[in-house]
């Protein structure tokens, strides 16, 4: 029986080493050891324990998949922080950028932009329902489940028996697809309105 190295004993350069080979225990051992500490300052950043959890989930995804690239990184920690936080600052813009288009629909709503008339309702509606009606199984539960039934990326992963990252891809996939297809159809004057709900 093989015996598994001890890579918490590992000095850090030859753990970056290991995980640049693909190998699944020391990059176990790298999320271990910089998991906690990385989410404290994330979350002083956004003052949210799910956007700071999900950052880290993404940077640390990012890492593997840019494994080979952790040979030429002499301070990982650094590294990594400066990684981490310019994620949390792009997040940060999105949210921002949210909450300045529902601030622009407020406006717009109180000047005569009556977005309740139940002519342009039904129609942004039935094309909510045909978008979603076109989505692959898997991506319609996904998209249903988190945005019907106010499920977290967790729950529905758990519910799916899919993993979080699968599930918050097949959320990013859907929303694009039913914003295309309904951007593709519907008046211009609903797109604020349409943009608003989906988000």
């Amino acid at each position: 029986m093989p015996v598994i190295p001890d890579f918490d004993a590992f000095p850090e350069c030859e753990l970056l080493q290991q995980v640049a080979l693909s190998n699944e225990d020391a990059f176990r051992q790298l999320f271990t050891t910089y998991n906690h500490q990385l989410g404290t300052y994330i979350f002083r950043l956004t003052d949210s324990m799910e956007l700071s959890e999900e950052i880290v989930q993404d940077v640390f995804l990012k890492i593997w998949e840019n494994r080979e690239t952790l040979t030429g990184v002499r301070n990982f920690k650094a590294y990594l922080f400066v990684v981490s936080k310019n994620h949390a600052l792009n997040c940060l813009r999105k949210l921002i950028n949210e909450r300045a288009y529902q601030q622009e629909w407020e406006e717009s709503s109180i000047n005569g932009f009556t977005i309740t008339e139940e002519e342009k309702a039904d129609r942004y509606y039935g094309l909510l329902d045909e978008a979603i009606d076109h989505l692959p199984p898997q991506q319609q539960k996904v998209y249903l489940l988190s945005r019907h039934e106010h499920l977290k990326y967790a729950e529905i992963a758990k519910q799916l028996s899919l993993s979080r990252e699968t599930v918050k891809k097949y959320l990013q996939i859907a929303i694009a697809s039913i914003t295309t297809h309904v951007h593709a159809n519907m008046d211009k004057t609903m797109i604020l309105f349409a943009l608003l709900l989906l988000f």
